[in-house]
């Protein structure tokens, strides 16, 4: 009779075993914290991209970007993994790896107070949560009791913590809990086509821009419509296929895409002095503005679209600088969307069909914000 021949068997063995362990040790190192990077932390300080660039005061800095689960890295170092790094890798070839989540058409964003990112995507259908204290991406895909989102575009900090996403097909604004959860939604049956989303916490106003009605559409905190600024047209106060909002310094400011104009009202619905915008074919000129954001110094963020760049102005609305050019380098953008900006003074740039948030640093002008 032929004698056994163990290698099989003993090959068997040491691979479930080295699974064994390996699961052991992927249940051990789930806890471990993982940590948000934005992937311009191994450029040295001397090397990284400012605008404008020299022999010019830089007045803003290249702070990285979002791009998904790759932002997410071990709080360790991967050489000091070890062996348990083998054995994860093992496990994952053998039971199958999670695919990564990455934004794909990223529309617009907000920070909140605990440093919390939220971006909606209009392709994956949903909000990323980038996490920075609990070390995870979560999308939330709920706009309403177990309707999924269809069109997420404007988002906005909302009453009582709540996030407010604007869902451009469902008509409607959803409202989530910090974990989440939605709650009944605001506007539906109202509102036609909501893109762009801002809330006043002083006067507790939500509003909506309402772009195919070229309307902007005000709510208080429990749904009701209170007021509605502007209608279809060329003039003060008109409007032409409005996009996104902010509301800044007491100030509302509206993308009047299709007028290709920043106009700006207070809070209760009246246009202010301040509107601008040209028509043209020079950096600074606008032709399809989208997002829009203002930071503490004043300063006013405009996406043109149409020429992908980030233009900023004073807070007189005098152009200053431009950031951009179409391409996929550092600095440039692919029809990009909306812009926001956070208690930091850092400028987020959704790079709509590049799939990435980019984010910038203020570095701070002169006297009152001034260039």
């Amino acid at each position: 009779m032929r004698a056994f021949d163990p290698g099989p068997m003993r090959l068997r063995t040491a691979l479930a075993g080295a699974l064994a362990v390996a699961l052991l040790a992927g249940c051990a190192t789930e806890g471990q914290r993982m940590v948000l990077h934005f992937g311009v932390e191994d450029a040295p300080e001397g090397k990284r991209v400012v605008w404008p660039g020299p022999p010019e005061v830089p007045r803003y800095l290249y702070a990285g970007q979002l791009l998904g689960d790759a932002n997410f890295r071990k709080a360790e170092p991967e050489a000091q993994q070890g062996i348990g790094g083998i054995f994860r890798w093992l496990a994952g070839l053998i039971v199958g790896e999670k695919p990564p989540v990455s934004l794909q058409r990223p529309q617009s964003g907000v920070v909140d107070g605990n440093g919390r990112i939220y971006v909606t995507d209009m392709s994956r259908q949903a909000v990323f949560v980038f996490d920075e204290k609990a070390g995870e991406l979560v999308p939330w895909d709920k706009a309403e009791g177990l309707a999924n989102f269809h069109a997420p575009v404007g988002i906005a900090l909302g009453p009582d913590g709540k996030i407010l996403v604007a869902d451009a097909d469902l008509g409607i604004v959803a409202q989530l809990d910090g974990q989440g959860n939605p709650g009944r939604a605001i506007g539906r049956g109202v509102l036609k086509r909501p893109t762009g989303l801002a809330y006043d916490p002083h006067g507790r106003r939500i509003y909506v821009a309402d772009t195919h009605a070229h309307d902007v559409k005000v709510f208080d905190e429990r749904g009701n419509l209170v007021n509605v600024i502007g209608r279809h047209g060329e003039g003060d106060g008109e409007f032409n296929f409005p996009t996104f909002l902010a509301f800044a310094h007491g100030e509302l400011y509206v993308a009047d895409t299709m007028n290709s104009r920043i106009q700006v009202f207070s809070g209760e619905g009246e246009i202010l002095r301040l509107k601008f915008g040209v028509r043209g074919l020079y950096i600074g000129n606008m032709v399809r503005p989208k997002g829009v954001a203002a930071d503490s110094a004043g300063n006013i963020y405009v996406v043109e679209s149409y020429y992908d760049h980030l233009l900023v102005f004073d807070k007189h609305g005098e152009f200053l600088m431009a950031i951009g050019g179409v391409g996929q380098e550092t600095g440039k953008f692919y029809l990009p969307s909306g812009v926001w900006v956070d208690s930091r003074d850092r400028i987020f740039v959704a790079d709509m069909f590049n799939g990435r948030i980019v984010v910038f640093q203020f570095l701070g002008g002169g006297a009152d914000g001034e260039y």
